[in-house]
């Protein structure tokens, strides 16, 4: 990637923010319901809610709550917890130490599991072997990451005893419990993650198999494997990291089901808690931080691409 792409695409991310501030901020203003009534209730003192809405600085003009909000944001500072009275940006910091490790676990496992399933299926066009995988791979897809959660509870906790049924005991406990406790959610997540990559890089891979240069190689005397893993592969993942990256999104901002059937102190039960207590301060942190690691993702990935095939950052292909 020359150092002019780089910046177009970094200013592009910093633009994106911008506006991924405002929608989050104006539309969670204009969402209906009063923070301090909510709090103090529906029959407290009227001198009492207006008096907690100037402690909360919920009284000023939208536009200028947003600034303030915007500048405490980029020095850190994600303001104070209505319902916890602690700094958001302590609870986003305890909460990230479980969903992030969970999404990293569980992205790793969902490569490792599509890599060489892929490969596999890439190899047998054609044959019932593939037929049979594409089914078990279309099963995969269909099934919610909740009813696997649900299922891998009872063989592996219940019947079993191999894993915790739920909770994080912390990293003070050491790694090993802590990885335990979420090895299963992790699991849970990536099956499903696993049956998608899959199918993406299965179809890449068929596609690039038929390229010129992969007959060439064919011909100096490399076999289909060392065709595929040489060379093959590190084609077919170009068009495959956007996926990726879309994949450790979702398990980041979209965990909140497997985080309550595991009872998980992450941030989808975070922002769940606080929407339901109308914790607006902890909701606008969290979407924040969320947004932030999509586009940086999506950022790095594009880098990454580009890495793979520099005909990109020629605008090439």
């Amino acid at each position: 990637m020359t150092f002019s792409m780089f910046i177009k695409r970094f200013g592009s991310l910093c633009i994106t923010l911008l506006v991924a501030s405002m929608v989050i901020f104006f539309m969670l203003e204009i969402a209906p319901g009063d923070v301090a009534t909510f709090m103090m209730g529906v029959d407290a003192d009227p001198q009492a809610v207006a008096a907690l809405r100037e402690e909360l600085g919920l009284n000023g003009s939208v536009l200028g709550r947003y600034f303030h909000w915007l500048f405490s944001i980029l020095h850190g500072d994600f303001g104070i917890s209505y319902t916890y009275r602690e700094p958001v940006a302590q609870l986003i910091g305890e909460r990230m130490q479980v969903s992030l490790v969970l999404a990293i676990l569980a992205l790793t496992l969902s490569t490792v599991i599509a890599l060489p399933l892929a490969a596999f299926i890439a190899l047998r066009r054609g044959s019932l072997t593939e037929t049979v995988a594409l089914n078990v791979v279309q099963v995969g897809v269909a099934v919610p990451n909740f009813w696997l959660a649900i299922i891998l509870l009872s063989i592996f906790s219940t019947k079993m005893d191999l894993f915790p049924a739920g909770g994080f005991p912390g990293w003070s406990a050491g790694i090993g419990p802590a990885l335990k406790s979420l090895t299963l959610p992790a699991l849970a997540l990536a099956l499903p993650q696993a049956a998608i990559l899959t199918r993406v890089l299965r179809s890449s891979l068929i596609d690039t198999l038929d390229d010129d240069y992969i007959r060439s190689a064919r011909a100096k005397g490399l076999s289909q494997k060392q065709t595929l893993w040489r060379h093959a592969m590190r084609n077919a993942m170009v068009p495959t990291l956007p996926i990726m990256g879309m994949q450790f999104s979702f398990l980041i901002a979209g965990a909140i089901v497997i985080e309550s059937v595991f009872y998980l102190p992450g941030l989808g039960r975070l922002v769940f808690q606080a929407i339901t207590q109308r914790d607006l301060i902890v909701v606008k942190g969290v979407v924040v931080i969320l947004v932030l690691m999509v586009v940086t993702i999506t950022f790095l990935m594009d880098v990454l691409a580009m890495w793979l095939d520099p005909r990109l950052a020629r605008g090439k292909t």
